[in-house]
């Protein structure tokens, strides 16, 4: 019997590329352009990717070019991208009533990397319940803010940025210079952190706490213990929030184009800002090229790491880099086996973490490098524009808006291969072939 061609891995590439594809039509098109506004069809396409790929780059200014049929063309790819193809499809289908396959299920738990096929459509429209409820809970955040500044589209740009932060996406519609002039603002500040963190965190984490929560309040009896999982992703994201923010306020506490400036309870605020907004959000507020260059070498770390799996962010993952890392150490003391928190974690995820880091940083080097080719420009600024787009971070010094016809395609393919993961990139043309029971002799090599 012959093989599907349309495989999990191939629907959720070939999802994204048609959706930016379409998305990139419709931004070039007058209807979402305001009055005497022209745009190059690159630009248009690199928007598009941007918005779908939650990055948050762009080589135009949001705001003064598209009109607000354009921004809510903008506002679906954000969403879209945010929460994957595969579960906007399977919206579509619950929506129109549509019989759900097996094969349908098992693009689902595929997609979502879980272990059963039951309850998977509820999963998903839980999701979308509670990407709502957040969103709109940020939006009336934003709106004390937005509303006295803007009137009535202060509503609309509250509701635009509520998702732009929670989907991690970064585009804003304030004129291209993100949130830098609501440094100060506590609320806009906040509200921001809490949106982002929460797209960051995965979906089973947020059910996970809020299912403690709730038990706690109707004063269930037993103990209200947190799953493995979920423990591991607060730990670790708190470990990096708190980390870059005092990385940030060591190397930028003097610094008079940071945060040299500011009062203390302002450069606080300000350097968790920017440590969270490293999660793959892609907001600023405070300009990116004003910081030094060992600060930057470690925003590229953080930025590599991005935020959690099962969520809105980009980046290889945290529970990747972490597991990776428990591998490291179990070699390093001689153990037979990788553990960590008491938990056994089995060759064959650890082979996968290794696969993702390995692509990632192999597309990072590979395009960074043509990249410098193409444009010649600072080493710095190159590979924290490459790095941004791979992790769908969205952060930039200055190079986006200077990208070339052909550097803007290098970015593009960086921010899709990026959102896509490196791990369903090389599944895609896997034709397993193979036999998975086929052992070969054991070689002896020498390492080290």
């Amino acid at each position: 019997m012959r093989k599907k061609f349309l495989t999990t891995t191939r629907v959720i590439m070939l999802g994204f590329f048609v959706g930016a594809i379409i998305g990139s039509l419709l931004l070039f098109s007058p209807l979402c352009l305001k009055a005497g506004v022209k745009i190059d069809y690159i630009d248009a396409l690199f928007v598009s990717v941007s918005a779908i790929c939650v990055t948050g780059l762009s080589t135009i200014n949001i705001g003064a070019t598209f009109s607000l049929f354009g921004q809510i063309v903008l506002l679906f790819l954000i969403q879209m991208g945010g929460l994957g193809v595969v579960t906007f499809t399977t919206l579509v289908l619950v929506t129109f009533q549509r019989k759900i396959t097996l094969a349908d299920r098992i693009l689902i738990q595929n997609a979502y990397n879980l272990d059963t096929l039951s309850g998977l459509v509820s999963l998903t429209i839980r999701i979308i319940r509670t990407t709502l409820c957040i969103e709109m809970a940020g939006a009336i955040l934003y709106a004390f803010v937005f509303v006295p500044q803007y009137d009535i589209i202060g509503l609309w740009y509250a509701f635009f940025h509520a998702v732009s932060a929670f989907c991690n996406a970064g585009i804003d519609l304030l004129g291209g210079n993100s949130f830098c002039a609501y440094r100060d603002n506590v609320l806009v500040n906040f509200t921001t952190m809490f949106l982002i963190v929460t797209g960051g965190i995965g979906f089973p984490v947020f059910w996970e706490i809020a299912r403690i929560f709730q038990e706690k309040r109707k004063k269930v009896r037993g103990v209200h213990k947190m799953h493995f999982h979920p423990r591991l992703v607060l730990i670790v994201t708190g470990v990096l929030i708190l980390g870059g923010m005092l990385i940030t306020l060591l190397l930028e506490y003097n610094n008079p184009a940071t945060l040299g400036n500011l009062d203390v309870p302002h450069k606080l605020m300000s350097a968790l800002f920017q440590s969270v907004t490293l999660r793959t959000a892609g907001f600023a507020t405070i300009d990116q090229s004003g910081f030094r260059s060992a600060s930057c070498l470690m925003f590229l770390i953080l930025m590599f790491i991005g935020g959690s799996p099962a969520g809105t962010a980009g980046g290889v993952k945290t529970v990747t880099v972490t597991l990776l890392m428990a591998s490291v150490i179990a070699n390093i003391k001689g153990k037979k086996e990788v553990s960590i928190m008491y938990r056994r974690v089995t060759d064959t995820i650890i082979r996968r973490c290794v696969a993702i880091i390995i692509f990632s940083l192999t597309v990072l080097l590979v395009l960074t490098g043509v990249l410098m080719a193409v444009q010649q420009y600072d080493f710095l600024d190159t590979i924290y524009e490459m790095t941004s787009a791979i992790a769908t971070v969205g952060l930039s010094r200055g190079m986006t808006a200077e990208l070339s016809t052909a550097g803007k395609i290098i970015v593009s393919l960086a921010m899709y291969l990026g959102r896509i993961g490196p791990i369903t990139l090389a599944l895609a043309f896997n034709s397993n072939k193979g036999s998975a029971s086929v052992s070969h002799a054991e070689a002896k090599v020498i390492i080290g």
